[in-house]
């Protein structure tokens, strides 16, 4: 098994989509097709955190991910926030959980109770825990974006 990379992002642009695009820009996964997965980390990978991603292959491609996303529209209150935390054992084995919202502290509350939940549903004994949290001032006159994601390996032809 490969490096699942752990990146985030923030951007801002006139539209949600726009800024969704500008944020996984600044994690440096913009240019490929997410394939959303849900959360399960096979024994025999590594996490790595990169905040920002590294070439993972050919522009269009599909790529796996686990991910957390918080869009804001024009002048709302708060901060885009987006959480990311994984537990594994002591063979290796874990979950990622994602949570999103304006407040960093309650996502961060929300991935690890969410861990803790996930771990004891496999009966999993926790070796470690990480958490990371993207946050970023709503701007006043465009969409803001936060996003976290973990990138499992390289990108995969889709063609």
């Amino acid at each position: 098994m490969s490096t699942i990379r752990v990146a985030r992002g923030s951007g801002t642009g006139p539209t949600a989509m726009s800024s969704f695009d500008a944020a996984l820009a600044d994690a440096g996964v913009h240019n490929y097709n997410i394939l959303s997965l849900s959360s399960v980390v096979p024994a025999d990978a590594t996490v790595e955190v990169v905040g920002t991603a590294p070439d993972l292959g050919p522009t269009g491609e599909a790529l796996y991910c686990v991910e957390s996303r918080e869009t804001l529209v024009p002048g709302a209150d708060g901060p885009a926030c987006a959480a990311l935390g994984w537990a594994r054992t002591d063979s290796g084995e874990g979950l990622f959980y994602e949570a999103s919202g304006t407040d960093p502290e309650a996502v961060r509350r929300a991935v690890e109770s969410g861990l803790t939940a996930g771990m004891g549903l496999r009966d999993w004994p926790v070796r470690e825990t990480e958490v990371v949290v993207e946050s970023t001032p709503a701007a006043v006159d465009a969409h803001t974006t936060a996003v976290a994601l973990a990138a499992y390996g390289g990108s995969h032809q889709l063609l």
